[in-house]
């Protein structure tokens, strides 16, 4: 999504709070309550609790980024990565050694100096455990080619074009147990320099072959997008705040869509009271959405039911899970933030 303020602050001048001693990821429950907590929790349904604790509270785990998106767990190095788009910039957080720069650049190794969006955006582990970087400025999906414990930006396209014409800006990945990308691509990351080759704004798989097909051409802002636990159905969220919709798609064995619908419509929820437009998802373990939109981080079923919203008080462009999913960690425009499920 593109709407963030302009602020841009170093590393080393980033208000953090405090960190706690070290924890293993999976002993969430234990750790110290040391960082500044906001927000609240709107309940809508009994169904709610099932999900979040009563008790639970958003914690603020660092502050001063421009406009931070795409987080992404790393299970082996206990800690969580996430992109700074405007920044060009990946950040590594852990609860030990709280923020350091993971990767610089992350989405434009080019020479223009006046690209409003140049990062990574979404992110994303390959079946073979290869960081997946949507590439705002270098217009592709691509994976880096060193490890995780030793990131360096050096790329290689995974996509960069279809028919022959690059993409706009491809925003969000998610990847299917066989080896499948499916990824959007909006026009966020254009600069009015650019030249836009497409004329929609799409939703693309690209085979375990390589061969890469347009699913959607009709939404207006595609943006996160993720599957279901089975596989057999696509979420998209559309970040238009006329149409600000999630929608399901039904997939069949080849990974095509054979159908669509409307999840959840919260165009009406749209406005300053509620800051924020429908943009990155994740699915738990039994189907349920936590989807960023107004207010924060709605939770939502299978059915399309809204169950409440976990309010950050931010526009909040993405979220995900740990390992266990016992924990989501959120982007919420200047600011990374987490709070405890019930895994």
């Amino acid at each position: 999504m593109k709407t963030y303020s302009a602020l841009c602050i170093a590393v080393s001048t980033m208000v953090m709070a405090c960190t706690p001693s070290p924890k293993s990821e999976d002993s969430e429950s234990t750790r110290s309550p040391s960082f500044e907590t906001t927000g609240s929790i709107e309940r809508l349904s009994p169904e709610l609790d099932l999900l979040i604790p009563v008790e639970a509270k958003i914690e603020v785990l660092a502050s001063g980024f421009t406009w931070s998106e795409g987080p992404l767990w790393l299970k082996d190095q206990h800690a969580l990565i996430f992109s700074d788009v405007p920044e060009n910039t990946i950040y590594k957080w852990t609860e030990q050694d709280s923020i350091s720069i993971y990767l610089k650049p992350s989405g434009y190794d080019g020479d223009r100096t006046d690209k409003h969006e140049p990062g990574a955006n979404g992110l994303a582990l390959d079946n073979e455990g290869n960081l997946i970087l949507c590439q705002h400025g270098n217009r592709q999906l691509a994976k880096m080619v060193t490890t995780l414990n030793t990131p360096k930006s050096a790329f290689q396209p995974v996509t960069s074009t279809f028919n022959g014409k690059r993409y706009n800006s491809p925003n969000d990945v998610v990847i299917s147990s066989d080896g499948a990308y499916y990824f959007t691509d909006p026009p966020y990351g254009l600069d009015e320099w650019d030249e836009k080759e497409l004329e929609h704004n799409g939703v693309y798989r690209m085979g375990p072959d390589g061969q890469v097909s347009l699913l959607i051409d009709s939404l207006t802002r595609p943006n996160g997008i993720a599957l279901s636990p089975d596989e057999k159905t696509l979420y998209v969220a559309v970040s238009d705040p006329k149409m600000a919709k999630y929608y399901a798609y039904d997939l069949d064995s080849k990974g095509s869509i054979t159908d669509g619908r409307v999840l959840l419509d919260v165009t009406d929820m749209v406005g300053p009271e509620r800051k924020g437009l429908p943009d990155g998802l994740k699915v738990d373990k039994s189907g349920n959405l936590f989807a960023t939109g107004p207010g924060g981080v709605l939770v939502i079923s299978p059915e399309g039911k809204h169950l409440g919203t976990i309010m950050t008080g931010q526009a909040t462009a993405n979220c995900s899970f740990n390992a266990d999913k016992s924990i989501l960690y959120m982007t919420a425009h200047s600011h990374l933030m987490r709070i405890t499920l019930k895994p």
